[in-house]
């Protein structure tokens, strides 16, 4: 569901629509969105997952960053999306209060992270240097914080398309996602039907 129409699906497309099926057993919505343009979601997650690599942030750490920004975005898409890969990796509870901005369950490492990511998203202008400070004291470099940032930067951007072009959250994830999640997505866009 989304306010455009779905395009026909090219053989790039169609490569991604398998890899939802073969991980997710559905395609997703997005993923549908997406078929306009796969050559730069492809682009676009190639650059995220070189980021990741190179700054060395762990599966956790990047869904952390994830649900924090698209909470503070109001996104519910990537928020049931991620919430629901992070509760298979730790617990429910740790994703819902992530996207509560409670931080519940998180290290002093993984809670800088959090509260960048919130700042990244809701007003950029206004970060500082105690904000940086704060980054290095839980452990990170700059050159991590510069990587950090940019990964937020892009997630916003992938986000941004899907909330802008109505990308419903998919059906599917009604009964994959477990219900401290779903609660505590009290924004964006309704589950599709």
């Amino acid at each position: 569901m989304s306010l455009i129409e779905w395009p026909a699906a090219s053989a790039e497309a169609e490569a991604i629509f398998a890899r939802d099926a073969e991980n997710l057993g559905f395609v997703m919505n997005a993923s549908r969105l997406w078929a306009h343009q796969p050559k730069l979601r492809q682009q676009l997650f190639d650059m995220l997952d070189d980021l990741a690599d190179e700054h060395d942030l762990t599966f956790r750490q990047r869904a952390i960053l994830v649900l924090a920004c698209a909470s503070t975005l109001g996104d519910s898409y990537c928020s049931v999306a991620w919430g629901t890969k992070l509760s298979q990796q730790t617990d429910p509870e740790t994703a819902a209060g992530i996207l509560r901005g409670t931080d519940k369950g998180l290290s002093p490492a993984e809670h800088a992270l959090a509260q960048w990511a919130r700042k990244v998203t809701s007003d950029p202008n206004n970060t500082s240097a105690a904000d940086i400070q704060m980054l290095r004291d839980a452990g990170w470099t700059d050159h991590q914080i510069f990587g950090i940032t940019a990964f937020v930067a892009l997630r916003l951007a992938f986000s941004t398309v899907n909330d802008a072009l109505g990308a419903h959250p998919d059906a599917s994830y009604r009964s994959l996602t477990p219900n401290p999640v779903l609660k505590a997505v009290t924004y964006g866009r309704p589950l599709d039907d």
